[in-house]
Order: structure tokens, then sequence, then C-alpha cells
């Protein structure tokens, strides 16, 4: 991202709402790269950094958004990923979040709608006060957007890392799921609290010993979460 401009790639193998978000993009500056299929999806984004992806779900013959995130994430390729949903499909959403998706927006899309969850996702990559937060094992660094256990780095997607900086700005302190959603998007309007369970699960694979079992980030029985102190 340059003085602004953004890299932007799109992937739907809907042309006309290809080219469409692509003009609108472009018309204010950006720099867009669009894409039919998932194939076309993962070798482009694995060879050229970009600053945000929107990624449909249902895409033509091959992977198709799902497939696409997950083959991202295992690569870990920590882009912002949002995701083109079924409007009233909470399934899909959930689903997009699994496979390590940021963010959601339903269809039929909203121009206006997509360009404030593409800025909420970049908002957060700005200076943030306290940059450097340690608690536990755990040392987070917001400059660098990286968080290492017991010195060793943890990749993590743009929401696993905003979910666990917030637990570790308040350690001890219960963070409910309103609280953790206005941490990852700036608000918590149309959005399905079940995402963020969805986070924590993740964060506590790559993080706990025993996942199941966890003793860092530790669940309030209907309230939220809190990172043990």
């Amino acid at each position: 991202m340059h003085d602004g401009s953004l890299e932007i790639l799109i992937v739907d193998d809907e042309s006309t709402l290809r080219e469409t978000l692509a003009r609108s993009f472009q018309r204010e500056g950006h720099a867009t790269f669009a894409v039919a299929d998932g194939r076309a999806a993962i070798d482009r984004a694995s060879t050229q950094r970009f600053d945000v992806v929107v990624l449909d779900v249902a895409l033509g013959p091959g992977p198709d958004g799902y497939e696409v995130c997950r083959v991202l994430r295992e690569r870990h390729n920590t882009v912002p990923i949002i995701m083109l949903t079924a409007l009233d499909s909470e399934a899909d959403t959930v689903l997009g979040l699994e496979a390590g998706a940021d963010d959601y927006v339903g269809k039929p899309v909203g121009l206006a709608e997509l360009r404030s969850r593409i800025r909420a996702v970049l908002r957060r990559a700005g200076p943030r006060a306290q940059d450097v937060l340690s608690t536990g094992p755990l040392q987070l660094d917001r400059g660098a957007r990286e968080l290492r256990k017991d010195g060793q780095p943890v990749s993590l997607t743009f929401s696993e890392f905003e979910v666990i900086a917030a637990l570790m700005a308040a350690p001890g302190r219960l963070l409910n799921r309103q609280e953790l959603m206005r941490a990852i998007w700036g608000d918590s309007a149309f959005r399905d609290p079940r995402g963020i369970d969805v986070h924590v699960r993740h964060l506590r694979e790559k993080l706990e010993a025993t996942p199941d079992r966890p003793e860092l980030i530790v669940t309030v029985r209907g309230a939220g979460y809190r990172l043990a102190a």
C-alpha cells in the first residue's frame, strides 16, 4: 500500500460483479487485479503481495472460496481476506471464518459496505498505542504484527492477531464477544458472534499445549473469554 493506494485481488466467477468491483476500486486509485477461478487466485496470491483479497465463496470448476482461503493460510499467507457469501447463509460465514477469512459481506454486494469492511480490516495495521505487549509466554508486537510464544513466531491471520492483542491488552479481564468483535472490526453490526468462537479455537490450536483443556485463553461460560494473567 502506497499513499493510500491499495493492491486488491478480486476473485469472483460472475463477470459482471467482478468487473464492477474492479472498476469501482480502480476509479478510487487502487491497483485492482481480478480473476475468475480459485486456481488463478491461489497462483496470483502466492506470487504477489496484496493488501486485501475479496473472495467469493461459490466459484466455478476447481477450488471454491473456502479451499482458496485454506490453501493461503496453510502457506502462511496472512493477507486480509474478505469473503462474499450468500446473503442469509450463516453457515457460509462460519465456514469462511473456519477456513481463515477475516470478514465477510453478504451478496448482493453493497459497494459502500464492502469499502467499509476493507477500511476496517486495514485500519488494524495502523499505528497503535502500547505497541509491545507481554503476558506469560506470549510477546506481541503490534507494529510488526508479530506474536511469539516462548520466543518462537506464531503465524496468525489478521483477525486472530486482533483477538489475542485485545486479550493481551487486558490480561485477566473478561472480554465478551461484542468487545472482541469491536476489537477486530471496529463494530459488531451484522456479524455473527460465533465468529469469535472460531477465532479463539484457532488461537488455542496454535498456542495451547492441549487445546481442548486451555490454560492461556480461558472460557467464562456464557460471558466471554479472558487471558490467564
